[in-house]
């Protein structure tokens, strides 16, 4: 049922792209975007599922992993991942998006084997060394790699998408975020559950199928490790159609020249080195601004996604078990709607302005919090309506800031730099919380929600602070259409 639902929702937001043409672009230049944007955002959605297969793998080691290890090896791993952009970052705006997503979803694919490979030893017990550092190693090498995805898609989007469209591509940015969640947590723990010795349901064609590949012959041992090969071999397999259907420009796919009115459009004869690249984000207070607001939404994100499957299977959810076991969905489809919520009243009510948005969907996740905060020990179902609700409000926000504020203040030709610098912030957000919540929920769980609502409430104060900006040349196209309009 569950994929189903994906399906027609994948169906739908297809449906709502080819509809949502407000610069008339012409038939074959909006399928060949879609044959742009489609393999590159499903790569960039299995590459979800190679990065939260993390979480699915904790609950299915049980004790061999804490919650202590595993807030540490996600800790590594994100603040990996935030620090990576400082040099992949002008990688891809040199080499381009296109090269961008093929090694990010080869070498993640390479880190996930490794990860497998070290799962099995340790499951079945030929591992002796420590855990710890084994995993956030491992996990570290997988989350490099894994920082190339976003920038390389944003890359891509920069190119193909006006500034005027880049609100419904953010909430497509988003829908691929989402979809990547459902395969991370909901297929991952169908993989999972597919490879135990006594499955809860009976063998299908594809239990049976993965057992044959991945289980010991003696039977004796839960496959764990197949939720970090099966991944793998999907990136591969998207890596290979990126190779043969993307291309970086609609130049490069034989359509004229293209201005997306971005904050390049005045400065495309300029070339850039990394280090000019990294002081144009560093030394700009918006972009600042944006990487601040990402770094409150990284603690709320990561800080609902990851704990809240741990919470309930420590703290019995009476009467919302629908949470737990359809976590992934969940996410999925409410992760949809608030990407579409904020990119759709950011182009049509906002003139394309990111922060407004933004201000709404904080100040919803600080009420939601506090609610979780009061009732989090009494109402099972509150907590778990707040909790999705949450990851619907910080997905609306990053894909606002990450997924396209960031393109349209840093320019086509600066984007990944400018993009990925951004989206590091939500991983050292990631990291500040999965460093604290670890600790914080091994004293009392009360700590979870009251950790998460002050930065709610720095989210809010920072987008107010940007509530009027757009970028020059942006205003100049809304300016020119006022003008036609009138004449």
């Amino acid at each position: 049922m569950g994929a189903i639902i994906v399906l027609l929702t994948l169906a739908a937001v297809v449906a709502l792209y080819f509809y949502n043409n407000p610069l008339k672009h012409g038939r074959w230049f909006l399928i060949r975007r879609f044959i742009n944007w489609f393999p590159l955002g499903m790569t960039y959605a299995f590459l979800y599922m190679g990065r939260y297969n993390l979480n699915v793998s904790k609950n299915a080691l049980g004790s061999l992993m804490t919650k202590e290890d595993f807030g540490l090896i996600f800790a590594a791993g994100t603040i990996t991942y935030a620090l990576s952009f400082l040099i992949n970052g002008p990688l891809v705006d040199k080499y381009g998006g296109k090269t961008g997503i093929i090694v990010s979803a080869v070498g993640s694919a390479v880190a996930n084997i490794l990860l497998g490979i070290l799962t099995y030893f340790v499951v079945t017990g030929q591992f002796h060394q420590n855990l710890l550092t084994a995993f956030s190693f491992l996990y570290a090498l997988n989350m490099y790699f894994q920082s190339f995805g976003a920038m390389s898609i944003i890359k891509v989007k920069a190119y193909w998408f006006h500034v005027r469209e880049r609100g419904v591509f953010g909430a497509i940015f988003g829908t691929l975020i989402s979809f990547g969640v459902y395969f991370a947590f909901d297929w991952g723990q169908a993989i999972v559950d597919m490879v135990k010795i006594n499955p809860a349901v009976p063998d299908t064609w594809l239990s049976s199928l993965l057992k044959s590949i991945f289980a010991l012959k003696s039977g004796s041992i839960d496959a764990v490790w197949a939720v970090f090969f099966v991944p793998a071999a999907v990136m591969i397999f998207w890596a290979i159609m990126d190779l043969l259907l993307i291309k970086d420009t609609p130049e490069e796919a034989n359509f004229p020249p293209f201005d997306p009115y971005d904050a390049s459009s005045d400065e495309m004869d300029k070339e850039y080195t990394a280090m000019d690249l990294i002081k144009r984000v560093f030394t700009s207070p918006l972009m600042l601004m944006f990487a601040f607001i990402e770094l409150t939404s990284g603690v709320l994100r990561n800080g609902i996604m990851q704990w809240y499957l741990i919470f309930a299977h420590e703290i019995k959810q009476p009467g919302a078990e629908f949470f737990l076991e359809h976590w992934g969905l969940l996410l999925c489809i409410f992760g949809i709607i608030g990407g579409f919520m904020g990119g759709l009243v950011s182009d049509n009510f906002f003139q394309s302005r990111r922060g407004p948005p933004v201000v709404f969907l904080s100040l919803l996740m600080f009420i939601l919090t506090a609610l979780m905060a009061v009732f989090l020990y009494s109402s099972p179902l509150i907590v778990g309506w707040a909790a999705v609700l949450i990851s619907m409000a910080v997905i609306g926000v990053h894909s606002l800031m990450s997924g396209t504020a960031a393109a349209d203040f840093g320019g086509r030709k600066t984007t990944a730099t400018s993009s990925g610098i951004i989206d590091g912030f939500v991983y050292l957000g990631s990291g500040l919380q999965s460093f604290s919540l670890g600790y914080l929920t091994s004293w009392d769980w009360h700590w979870w929600p009251v950790f998460l609502m002050p930065f709610a409430l720095i989210g809010m104060y920072l987008a107010l602070r940007i509530w009027k900006e757009l970028p020059e040349a942006t205003k100049r196209y809304i300016k020119l259409v006022e003008n036609e309009s009138e004449a």
